[in-house]
């Protein structure tokens, strides 16, 4: 999942998920929370059925979040497609200052939503102040292009997907409630240190009526300038051309740390296998340095966002850097997959990664503009502006009949080279911005290009 944030934070976008592949859809207790209310709300049983389908089938579009509605535009299988908008009422400011006061007592709330976790005390405590900060019944409002009164599969669809969006961002809610996680947290420091400066006021009053002069770490005191309570901001600045410069970052060590062995003398328990949870222990420690290499550049700061891979993503990453038969089965199984899909997917994941695999096994059709974009490129990729018998299949895909090739057109705009083998469709190639170079490398013999043994996107 990408997303992009609109510079005050108030509204963020988040790109088309991939079809949920035999998972439910929402993992959290918050998300749950976030389906009951639609699913106590909406009339019609048999909608709620086909908005699932229809979310699962990957048919949402980009999902926009903003105070009090999210947005995205569904696609039914005959190919229309419908705007819906799913509205919930936002916090009124004096909620916001009553859930704000709250928060500042109990920093611990706030520590756990930066970790993108939703602590049930929090929404209790919220509760206790007047504020409802999960939907209930009723509450989550439907508008669609399809003209449903009710809840239609379109708002239904875009829901599900939304519980989704909760899962890996519960600060997505205070969103909808009306305020964005920059806003949120500049308002949290504000308050803090105001009430920081009213009990350390509070602690001086107290000391000058008890002892004559300042009190010791006050301001003025013996301490200092503001003693080991603080520096004053006058100190601060004067002191600013006589602190050193922070040290150097520690440069990441050479490899991962070795994940303990656990083949010992004692058998694991019923179901457990030791060599399945040494690899995942190793995989781990692999990720951690990337991870932190990647966070040590100097400026990673500006890195684009990488969202998680999903459970399904993330199994096909674990066979292909497994390179071998012994996880294969009980993988392929946990994805949802077929162990020849399995094979194909893995195939796809190393030539490029979450991005390859969607292009293998997403259904796609671009919007109009998309499509223009892909049928320049085409034309220009030859210079006699003829393409090289390319037919066009629907879904962003060309075929040459007869020769068992085929191009796929990415949702980046590149171009990903396939092959007819043994009657389905496999990828051969990494993806290339010109398709006529795409083109040849789906001509080309197939030994030529194995797919590499690395894994793109970690």
């Amino acid at each position: 999942m990408s997303n992009g944030t609109e510079p005050d934070g108030t509204e963020r976008t988040f790109a088309a998920l991939p079809p949920a592949r035999g998972r439910g859809f929402a993992a959290t207790w918050w998300g749950r929370a976030w389906l009951k209310a639609l699913e106590d709300t909406a009339l019609d049983g048999e909608q709620l059925k086909k908005g699932r389908r229809t979310a699962r089938e990957g048919a949402v579009g980009a999902v926009s979040v903003r105070p009090g509605r999210i947005t995205a535009v569904v696609q039914d299988r005959d190919g229309t497609a419908q705007r819906s908008d799913v509205l919930l009422q936002r916090l009124s400011d004096e909620e916001w200052d009553r859930f704000l006061d709250m928060a500042v007592d109990r920093a611990g709330h706030i520590a756990a939503l930066l970790d993108r976790e939703m602590p049930p005390h929090l929404v209790e405590d919220a509760a206790d102040v007047g504020i409802e900060l999960l939907p209930g019944i009723g509450d989550l409002d439907a508008e669609c292009g399809c003209e449903a009164w009710d809840h239609c599969p379109h708002s239904a669809a875009l829901c599900y997907q939304m519980a989704r969006l909760l899962d890996q961002d519960p600060f997505l809610l205070l969103l909808l409630r009306g305020r964005s996680e920059r806003g949120l947290l500049d308002e949290l420091q504000v308050r803090s240190a105001a009430r920081a400066a009213r009990t350390r006021r509070r602690a001086e009053d107290d000391g000058a009526d008890r002892a004559e002069g300042p009190v010791p770490g006050g301001r003025g005191g013996p301490g200092g300038p503001g003693g080991p309570d603080g520096v004053c901001a006058v100190a601060a600045f004067a002191a600013a051309g006589l602190v050193p410069p922070p040290p150097a970052p520690p440069a990441p060590p050479d490899g991962p740390g070795r994940p303990p062995a656990l083949d010992t003398e004692t058998a694991p328990p019923a179901g457990i296998d030791a060599g399945a949870l040494e690899f995942l222990a190793a995989d781990a420690a692999a990720r951690a340095l990337r991870l932190l290499a990647g966070a040590l550049e100097p400026d990673h700061h500006l890195a684009p966002y990488e969202a998680a891979p999903t459970a399904g993503q993330d199994g096909v990453r674990l066979a292909a850097a497994s390179g071998g038969e012994r996880f294969a089965a009980r993988l392929a199984t946990g994805t949802g997959r077929t162990r020849a899909e399995l094979d194909l997917a893995v195939r796809a994941w190393r030539y490029g990664g979450a991005a390859a695999l969607a292009v293998l096994e997403e259904e796609w059709t671009p919007e109009p503009e998309a499509l223009a974009r892909a049928v320049a490129a085409l034309d220009a990729a030859w210079e006699d502006g003829e393409r090289p018998g390319l037919r066009s299949v629907g879904q962003g895909r060309w075929t040459v009949p007869g020769a068992g090739v085929q191009l796929r057109y990415g949702r980046d705009g590149r171009w990903w080279p396939y092959r007819k083998e043994r009657s389905r469709w496999a990828p051969v190639g990494p993806a290339d911005h010109d398709p006529a170079a795409a083109l040849a490398e789906a001509f080309a013999p197939e030994d030529a290009a194995p797919p590499p043994s690395g894994t793109p996107g970690g």
